[in-house]
């Protein structure tokens, strides 16, 4: 795989996820926000810095902390990757996303993911990206739907919680002809 690039958006930059972004990730995260993720809380500096560097060690994931550039520039907000990339076959996954509580709704989500597809689809090329949720997360799910993607469906019993919990998955994606759609939707919404 290739060097994560930083990618601008509109309103927002996705940097390279590294150790030094911990200390600013820890605080955004609490329990009921990551209810449904299939990692440990990552809740403290350390605990942020294992997650970081449990990213960095997996396969096909190129991780980026979120920095707003709108509201409260150089800020880290949050933090995406993609996951699952395979270029070969032309398919990459959007995900392990969180912002904090004080960004959602804002321009942050929707600017981090057209960062995200025009780099899949126009710098890769790619034919499909695909986005998960929790079945659990009905705000994750709402998201995703108002990106624009359409919902595949639900995976039984395919999450693994900390706590030895199982969750079902929703499966939604973007093809390729579908993306010019997309890209104009949200565009509109940051407009």
């Amino acid at each position: 795989m290739t060097a994560i690039p930083t990618l601008v958006g509109r309103g927002v930059r996705l940097e390279p996820l590294a150790a030094e972004h911990a200390p600013a990730l820890a605080p955004l995260v609490d329990a009921a926000l990551w209810a449904g993720m299939t990692t440990p809380l990552p809740d403290t500096t350390d605990g942020m810095e294992r997650h970081v560097a449990g990213l960095a060690a997996r396969p096909g994931v190129m991780a980026f902390a979120v920095v707003d550039e709108l509201l409260e520039p150089g800020l880290v907000v949050g933090m995406t990757s993609f996951y699952d990339v395979d270029l070969r076959i032309g398919r990459v996954e959007i995900g392990h996303t969180f912002y904090g509580r004080r960004w959602w709704g804002t321009h942050v989500n929707p600017a981090a993911k057209l960062a995200l597809l025009t780099h899949a689809f126009d710098g890769w090329g790619v034919e499909r990206v695909a986005l998960r949720a929790d079945a659990r997360n009905v705000r994750s799910l709402a998201a995703i739907e108002r990106l624009g993607a359409t919902r595949e469906g639900v995976l039984r019993s395919h999450r693994l919680a900390p706590d030895g919990s199982r969750g079902d998955t929703v499966y939604f994606s973007v093809l390729r002809d579908e993306w010019p759609a997309t890209r104009a939707s949200l565009e509109a919404r940051l407009a």
